[in-house]
This record gives C-alpha cells, structure tokens and sequence, in this order.
C-alpha cells in the first residue's frame, strides 16, 4: 500500500527550509514532489534599489558558498552592457578566486556526503582541509567567506606577488589530501555499494537541464567554462571532467577529480599571472541588457541586467543551479530506498536559499513530518548492513 511520507519544511535538522512528499511502498519510493517557496529575501527587487557598484556586495549573499560566482555573473552582464574591456589581470585574478572557491565547496561537500552515509570521520577530514583555503582567502580578500573581489571592470583588490609562493605551496598540499581522499573512495567497497544509488539517465540529465557535477556526471560535456569561455579560462589548460553512470557515486567521482583538476589550474594561474592593472575606468551604465554566465560549484549561475541608463538597474533576474537540478531527484529517487533519499538529495549539492523566489502558505496542518534526522538514521543502518556484508573495508581511515 501506497503512503505519503512529508518531508520538511522547518526542523532544526533540516539545515534549509523545504518541504517534500515521497510515495513510498515500504521502503521502497515510487515517486516524489517538492515544494518550494519557504525563504524568500527579495535580493531581485532590493536589487534594482542599489547602484551598480552596490550589487556585487548583494548578490554575493546570494550562497555563501558560491559568494564569487553570483558576483562574477554580475558584473559579466553590465561589461555586456558597457562594452568594457577588462584587463587581464583582473580576468587571472577573477579566475583564481573562482577556482579557490570550487575547491573548498567541493571539499564542504564531500564531508557532508561522508556525513549522510555515516563515515564521520570522512567529514572531519574533509573539513580540515578545507580550513587552510578559508584561511587564505582571508589573506587574499580580507575575509573567509563574501571575498569581495568583483567589481564593474575588474577586481576590487589585486593579489600580492609575496601570497603567490603560498598560494602554490598550499595548493601542493591540498593535492595531497584530495589524492587521498579519491584513492580512499574508489577502493571502499562499502562506499561504492552505498553510492551507486539514485541513476540519472543521459537522456533524463538532458530532458531536465541539469547543470554542473549533476550534468557531468551523467555524461553530459556541459560546462560554461568550456561552452562560452569567460575571466581567463581560454587561456589555461582547463579540461572537463565527466562519468556516465549518473549515480551518486558518479557524480562524487567527478567532483573529486575535479578538485585535482581546480588545484592544477590555480597553480597554472599563478605561474602565468600576467603584470599590469587590476580594474578598468567604467563611467555610465548605458541602457541596454547584458546576460552573464558563471560555472558556480553546482553549475551554471545565471544573471540578467536591464539598465534604463539611469543608476540602477531596471530589473535584475537570477538564476541559481539548484533551481534547474532540483527536480531531477524525482527521477533519481524513483525505486529506491527511503533510507537512500539523503543522499540523492545532498548529490545535486542543494541550496535552497538560491532558488527560493516567493513565499508559500501551507495551511494543511495535522501530519506527521519525518524529520532530517530519521532519514539519516536509516542511511546509517544501510551502510552499518554493506559493512557487515564486505566485512572491513579496505581502506583504513586515520583517527583525527
């Protein structure tokens, strides 16, 4: 018999506000709806009540986690208005702080993946790394988190040559960390068993306009740093990475090598930092409309501009990726296993707070909600059982 399990929106276990249904049959999920619409901050309409010299410092509090990418797209799409040449610089300099941010976002998400199948330790480390990148960013920005760096023609900050000798050393080091890592993944059993959960199909991936690690996972070659080249990246050796399973395991493999894959490019970038200025004299925004596009962490960040010519834009419209990846979990959890929907959920890398564009009601009350933590308890007892059925598994982790 057919039952409709409520998931959400508000408990202190759930770290974002959001409200889903799944119809499940015993365990099994047969089909799921999500509702969307519990945090709504107005950014687009505070937006077009600030300069164009303001926004930046709004629309990087868009995702802390991608508070360069929002920024980036920005100012892309007035540079499409003004016609302004941006030196290049300031494009190596917008690159190299993109790609920092790619690296400690993938790194947060794989500790929270260690998290949800019950691998805490994984967390920690993970987690540990990544502090030394957060670190950094305040030696080169000024703070952990909102970098400040996007500006209107070029970059508000440039980046001391004295950093440039750390910046390549640190990146020597993650390397190591992320080696380990990926070599402990591939070769624990009970991580591929756990993982390979949640299929999205190529076909699927395309009829729902996924993007980022959720689209390259399942084989599709979609990346704005390789679909319309932007900052610097025609210019170093940027490669795509991609897996065709469209599991979580799949889309796990592609964000740990595209951790390696970032560090090579941050150090490409600092051997090949070009001298000369940082930010280009930008006067009036002239009318006109300008789009700008940023791979974010989670894919494709997308900004549209209207300008009147007057100091403000018009309107401004974002979007985020987790609003287009989102509705692929009906199709990734269909026939799988409740105790299973953490983890297909957490594989988009989701944020809520990105997508959210209006506020919803829900006056239907009387139900029970299963709380973030009750899915969590039976993800651990599926990974406790694939421990218990490979025996020890191969990889030892080390004890913090």
């Amino acid at each position: 018999m057919s039952v409709t399990i409520p998931i959400g929106p508000y408990f202190p276990s759930l770290e974002e506000q959001q409200f889903f249904e799944l119809q499940v049959d015993g365990e099994t999920v047969k089909s799921a709806d999500f509702h969307i619409g519990y945090n709504h901050r107005g950014i687009e309409w505070i937006s077009t009540r600030k300069t164009f010299d303001q926004i930046p410092f709004l629309v990087e509090r868009i995702c802390g986690i991608c508070s360069a990418s929002h920024p980036a797209a920005f100012v892309r799409a007035v540079e499409e208005i003004c016609g302004t040449e941006v030196p290049e610089r300031a494009l190596f300099i917008r690159s190299l702080i993109l790609e920092l941010e790619r690296i400690q976002s993938h790194l947060l998400w794989v500790g929270l993946g260690g998290h949800f199948i019950g691998y805490n330790t994984v967390w920690m480390w993970a987690w540990k790394y990544r502090e030394p990148l957060l670190q950094l960013f305040e030696k080169l920005t000024g703070n952990r988190n909102h970098y400040a760096m996007s500006k209107v023609g070029g970059v508000r900050r440039d980046v001391s040559d004295a950093l440039i000798p750390e910046i390549d050393t640190l990146m020597d080091e993650i390397m190591v960390k992320v080696e380990m890592l990926t070599g402990a993944v591939l070769d624990d059993p009970v991580i591929h068993a756990r993982l390979k959960v949640g299929p999205l199909s190529k076909k699927q991936a395309i009829d729902y306009s996924v993007v980022g690690p959720t689209a390259r996972g399942a084989g599709l070659m979609i990346d704005v740093r390789l679909n319309e080249p932007y900052a610097a990246y025609d210019k170093i050796g940027y490669k795509i990475v991609t897996q065709m399973e469209g599991t979580v395991m799949a889309q796990a493999v592609v964000r740990l090598l595209e951790l390696a894959h970032s560090i090579d490019l941050v150090k490409e970038m600092v051997a090949k930092m070009p001298a000369g200025p940082w930010c280009a004299e930008v006067g009036e925004v002239p009318e006109g409309e300008g789009i700008g596009r940023v791979e974010a962490p989670r894919g494709e960040a997308f900004h549209y501009i209207r300008s009147d010519g007057g100091n403000y834009p018009i309107r401004h419209k974002v979007r985020a990726p987790t609003y287009v990846n989102l509705p692929s979990v009906q199709a990734m959890i269909k026939n799988c296993k409740l105790g299973d929907f953490p983890l297909i959920l957490a594989s988009i890398d989701p944020c809520f707070c990105c997508t959210d564009r209006m506020v919803v009601l829900n006056t239907n009350i009387g139900r029970h909600r299963v709380k973030l933590d009750d899915l969590l308890m039976l993800s651990w007892e599926e990974t406790e059982r694939l421990r218990k059925k490979f025996g020890r598994a191969t990889h030892v982790w080390p004890e913090l």
